[in-house]
């Protein structure tokens, strides 16, 4: 039974990072990288990424986030070429709000973006000019409600032959890398910033653990005859908030959508292997699929997982087969071959991890809630682990160096 960690203050999980310690590019070489290895009884060995593959337990199957990073940052003008800068960053789509029909719109869309100088767009549209297959077109952009700290942007233009949305953001906009580098978008950064593995768009942040993939390391993984599975979670902006409340109970988790094959779901229904997840992102996907089905399970499913339900007292803390074979019942009876849905899941220390038993994942930032979902699956052990890192030349965040905890 999970222990409720809203009281938890924020400051226990904080730590001194100094700033030349956060990797602001990553290795040429991506699975050159340092890897640091704790094990289930806490011992701590340091190796090289490209180690993984004979790291792993011969029992696991690797499971990963296929999400792509979309060129989210787009850069208007009030008025065309020399007004003031307008910064929109898409943050997920609205209408459509399919992600992969939205990509496809072909004259309109609308978002929920940030709005970066928003006090100097007062009204009207903001005009951006396109050049496409030898085609000159206007992107428009134009305001709409406020969202919380978000607002809702549409998006028109016209073509004489079909353009997309996906062609116009892939044409004119960047790569979103994280506030933390302290520095601007670079052409290296579209290579980079995208896992190997990447090809369903919709993140605006990449799933980083997977950066040090390369083709050698997934061949050799299966190799050694581990499955590796993958499945999406779209990352959000709100993955880089730190938790500005004191407890943990005050902090709202962003909502993030997840859509993972129902023959993954099968297979994890009856599998006897280790599942270590690669990132934080699958970590989230994989034990909000257990919630998931719980609330199906008990009548209750309304297509996200709450924040805190997994610590709720009226949680039915069923079997990870039983609550598994209630998303694959529902999948039969809704005539669908993917669970698609949202999750504003927190894991913090307390929880009780049901279907992942190990990480592949990176350093993450102090007072984060990717902190707390790291310190739950081994406790206040995490200080320790962060300690060696700091002393051993580790480099930390999205471009930095990598981590094995079983």
């Amino acid at each position: 039974m999970n222990s409720d960690p809203r009281a938890l203050t924020i400051d226990d999980f904080d730590y001194p990072l100094p700033q030349e310690r956060i990797a602001s590019h990553p290795l040429e070489v991506r699975d050159a990288c340092k890897l640091l290895m704790r094990t289930r009884d806490g011992v701590i060995t340091d190796h090289v990424f490209n180690e993984l593959p004979a790291l792993l337990p011969e029992d696991a199957m690797l499971v990963y986030n296929n999400t792509r990073v979309i060129n989210a940052r787009l850069r208007f003008r009030k008025s065309y070429p020399d007004g003031a800068l307008i910064e929109i960053f898409c943050l997920e789509p609205i209408s459509p709000a399919d992600y992969a029909v939205n990509f496809a719109s072909t004259s309109t869309c609308s978002w929920l973006c940030f709005v970066g100088n928003a006090k100097k767009w007062k009204q009207g549209q903001l005009v951006l000019p396109v050049s496409i297959g030898g085609q000159q077109i206007e992107l428009r952009a134009s305001m709409g409600d406020t969202k919380g700290n978000a607002r809702e942007i549409t998006f028109d233009w016209d073509a004489e032959v079909g353009v997309t949305f996906s062609d116009i953001i892939s044409a004119v906009g960047e790569i979103p890398i994280p506030p933390y580098l302290n520095r601007s978008t670079e052409e290296s950064d579209s290579r980079d910033y995208q896992t190997v593995y990447s090809h369903i768009d919709g993140s605006v942040a990449a799933p980083t653990a997977g950066l040090h993939f390369t083709p050698a390391v997934l061949d050799a993984i299966s190799g050694r005859g581990i499955p590796r599975r993958e499945l999406t979670l779209h990352v959000g902006a709100g993955t880089f908030q730190p938790v500005k409340t004191d407890s943990i109970g005050e902090h709202a988790m962003h909502s993030e959508f997840i859509a993972v094959q129902k023959g993954l779901i099968a297979e994890l229904a009856d599998t006897q292997r280790r599942v270590v997840a690669v990132g934080t992102t699958s970590v989230r996907t994989l034990e909000s699929l257990y919630h998931a089905g719980c609330l199906i399970a008990t009548g209750e499913w309304q297509g996200e997982v709450p924040q805190w339900y997994p610590y709720s007292e009226s949680h039915p803390g069923l079997s990870v087969r039983e609550s598994l074979m209630a998303i694959l019942d529902y999948l039969e009876r809704m005539e669908l071959n993917a669970f698609v849905a949202d999750t504003r899941i927190i894991i913090a220390p307390g929880y009780d991890y049901r279907i992942v038993k190990g990480m592949v994942t990176n350093f993450h930032q102090p007072k984060s809630t990717l902190l707390l979902l790291v310190s739950a699956l081994m406790g206040y052990d995490w200080h320790r682990v962060y300690e060696h890192a700091l002393d051993n030349g580790y480099r930390f965040l999205s471009y930095g160096d990598a981590c094995l905890f079983l």
